[in-house]
């Protein structure tokens, strides 16, 4: 068995790695199971989002307990390092994180919320010490809500927030920075520089760049959110649509529960 410590620096190295970190989030065991199965997974990121929805809460609304139980089953079943999203760290960030590493969890996307930048670098600080009083050199994808929760104020100075946010906490030891929200090139090249080549972390919205974009950019990982549950949930909408018309399921179905 693979230490909890070793497949921290696992997920360490694939974010440092050249190549852009690809994760397609998921939301339960079994989506966990489908995605690791496939041989070009080389982790798994849990969707904190699908997960609130799965459990009926609203996203950032489902309790930590929940939460951590998912996250912890998902761990369980997987030999892949596993990161989860932490919402914005449940009001104890370094607790949330103790307790994660105990489910079996190396990384986490903990958001700020546009908290003050001295309390969210000091909550970064928290978690990066939690990882290393436990033994677990834990990885921290710190996201910035700059962009998405910028209100109405000019693309600028989000872009200038979430830079003078990523450089601090990257200096507070966190691995990487997420900036949420459809990135141009030009907003993703000013990042990339603000921030640092291969520490931005970006996601694949409908009208967002392909990863082979981001990666050209210098971008460090992409990830889908909740997407994929929403492919998933589509796909099944759909195929109810067609029973119910008189359809069947589709012949090439796969047996993957």
């Amino acid at each position: 068995m693979t230490s909890t410590a070793d497949k921290a620096r696992t997920l360490a190295a694939l974010y440092a790695a050249p190549e852009i970190l690809r994760v397609v989030n998921v939301w339960d065991v079994v989506s966990a199971k489908a995605i690791a199965a496939l041989p070009e997974t080389t982790a798994i990121a849990t969707a904190g989002h699908s997960i609130a929805s799965s459990f009926g809460y609203a996203d950032g609304a489902i309790p930590r307990e929940l939460m951590l139980d998912m996250v912890g089953r998902i761990a369980a079943a997987v030999e892949l390092p596993v990161t989860a999203d932490l919402d914005d760290g449940y009001d104890d960030a370094g607790e949330t994180v103790r307790l994660a590493i105990g489910a079996g969890v190396v990384g986490a996307n903990v958001e700020d919320r546009l908290r003050p930048l001295a309390e969210a670098a000091a909550n970064v600080e928290a978690m990066i010490r939690a990882g290393s009083a436990e033994g677990v050199p834990f990885v921290l994808n710190a996201r910035t809500d700059a962009f998405v929760r910028g209100g109405g104020r000019p693309a600028s100075e989000s872009l200038a927030d979430a830079i003078e946010r990523g450089r601090a906490y990257l200096d507070a030891g966190a691995t990487c920075v997420f900036v949420p929200g459809i990135l141009d090139a030009d907003t993703t090249r000013a990042l990339v520089d603000g921030i640092g080549h291969g520490k931005v972390s970006v996601i694949g919205l409908p009208g967002a760049l392909t990863s082979t974009e981001y990666e050209a950019l210098g971008a460090a990982r992409i990830s889908f959110g909740p997407l994929p549950q929403r492919v998933a949930l589509t796909a099944l909408q759909d195929n109810a649509a067609e029973i119910y018309a008189g359809g069947i399921i589709p012949a090439n179905t796969r047996a993957l529960n």
